[in-house]
């Protein structure tokens, strides 16, 4: 089977996100489960690969591509990496720039590389059997091949799945420029991808793609309601037949406390000494107390309300009456970083606060704190939950998106779950489900239990990739 995935970052040539996550982990993962599979991908070749990896891209040829009235060259380069090969839509004046998403003209810049997709097919002489596009930036490469390019006997059987990994970005523009610079200007194209007066190329996707799939089983139900779905839920629900969730993985491999040089010292679910060693130093460098009987909560994240960080806000000074230690790592949204800095320089002996990307220092978070706090408004897959389970830190979630599918909550008569969940969208419920952490925190032969029971979670790639091989089948074969 040929698939070809498309997306606009991938892990290790650039990320701004877990999109970047996904791509540079579940082709790799899909190509060791299956070595029959031929796994491909595409992406723009931004002046950040050029920097770091010009000396392990090979140039393959270039083409022209044809954008509306507008005829552009389109270099393109590949890279070998874990079994898949990778290959890099050159054009200096579209990605030849700081900046990966956010400028005036990202509709040009991403109808380009949609189109580029479809048009070096023949150039590095591949017709995949599935097309794998994610996320708006690759909606329109579903579009224009379902549009224009299904009567070429060459592309007429190419099958195609569009992936939503979160629905709030769509790729919303003017109506205005559907003609002139997409170049899709009948009738029948402005039905398929216009959507309250403008064009939404999240909505043209999926009308024209053959399965729609989402990163939890959760978020594919969610998403069809009003109040997860941005505004798509009529489109969604319309297609509902075409959708699936497939949960996402983590590297295994690269968050690992048995291997992992960067924390302080390994330990692994059969010798827990080193992480009592990780906390330790944890506390130090943050200056609190280093007492291994007083919890570490801690939260990693982008600082966004949608995050959680409005409960947070409401309540912290309550939880810290818990006897806990609270640790955050993150940036964004200014009000937030405010009155993160302010709670800190009120509780100093208690709060500690990065306000920076720091993957190192996250990876030490993770290994030193005892509770990971998570308590998202919406949350289409998350990461961070299954990479604190692999550390030994037990995670303490809302109930949505991929947050329920992957954390079973605690249960005090049997002893099965791997973490405390809470249901609403509440703080005093999310205090609760503290409250109910620590207190198991205190009883270290339950605790010991539930700790290894989280770190045997199984959150590796294997999983999804098996699932993802089984929906190109019946794909292809319909």
């Amino acid at each position: 089977m040929k698939i070809l995935f498309v997306g606009a970052e991938a892990v290790p040539f650039i990320s701004t996100g877990g999109l970047g996550d996904v791509l540079g982990s579940l082709p790799q993962a899909i190509c060791a489960y299956d070595k029959n599979a031929d796994v491909r991908v595409v992406l723009p070749l931004y002046k950040q690969i050029k920097e770091k990896f010009s000396s392990q891209l090979k140039y393959v040829g270039n083409t022209t591509v044809g954008l509306s009235w507008r005829n552009q060259y389109c270099g393109v380069f590949e890279c070998e990496m874990g079994g898949v090969t990778y290959y890099f839509i050159d054009n200096e004046y579209y990605f030849n720039r700081g900046s990966v998403y956010g400028d005036y003209d990202d509709a040009e810049r991403f109808a380009f590389f949609g189109k580029a997709v479809l048009d070096i097919m023949p150039l590095i002489d591949f017709y995949p059997d599935i097309l794998h596009t994610n996320d708006w930036q690759s909606a329109a490469s579903v579009i224009y091949l379902k549009r224009k390019y299904y009567l070429n006997p060459y592309y007429c059987d190419i099958k195609t799945i569009y992936t939503i990994h979160n629905i709030d970005y769509q790729g919303v523009f003017p109506m205005s420029i559907l003609g002139d610079v997409f170049g899709l200007d009948c009738f029948g194209d402005r039905s398929i991808v216009e959507y309250n007066g403008c064009i939404n190329l999240t909505k043209g996707a999926l009308v024209c793609t053959d399965m729609i799939s989402t990163v939890s089983r959760r978020y594919a139900d969610e998403i069809q309601t009003e109040f997860f779905s941005s505004g798509l839920h009529y489109i969604l629900h319309q297609y509902s037949d075409k959708i699936t969730g497939i949960v996402n993985g983590i590297d295994v491999n690269y968050y690992n406390p048995k291997n992992d040089t960067v924390i302080a010292k390994k330990f692994d679910v059969d010798n827990m000494a080193g992480k009592g060693e990780c906390k330790r130093q944890l506390q130090e460098m943050c200056g609190l107390e280093q007492n291994p009987n007083v919890p570490v909560v801690s939260m990693i994240s982008r600082l966004a309300s949608h995050k959680g960080f409005d409960l947070v806000k409401y309540i912290l000074p309550e939880m810290l009456e818990l006897g806990m230690q609270f640790v955050l790592l993150g940036t964004g949204e200014r009000d937030i970083e405010e009155y993160f800095k302010e709670i800190q320089m009120k509780y100093p002996d208690k709060v500690k606060v990065f306000l920076e990307f720091n993957k190192d220092l996250s990876k030490k978070i993770y290994a030193g704190s005892d509770i990971f706090l998570m308590p998202s408004k919406s949350e289409p897959c998350g990461l961070s939950q299954m990479i604190s389970s692999a550390y030994g830190t037990v995670p303490v979630v809302r109930e949505a998106g991929g947050l329920y599918d992957t954390i079973k909550p605690y249960n005090e008569y049997n002893g099965e779950g791997n973490g405390f969940t809470f249901a609403n969208y509440n703080a005093h419920e999310m205090k609760d489900a503290v409250a109910r952490a620590i207190s198991l925190f205190h009883n270290k032969e339950k605790w010991e239990k539930l700790v290894r029971a989280t770190m045997e979670a199984d959150f590796s790639w294997s999983a999804s990739a098996e699932k993802y091989i089984e929906l190109y089948r019946n794909i292809a074969n319909k």
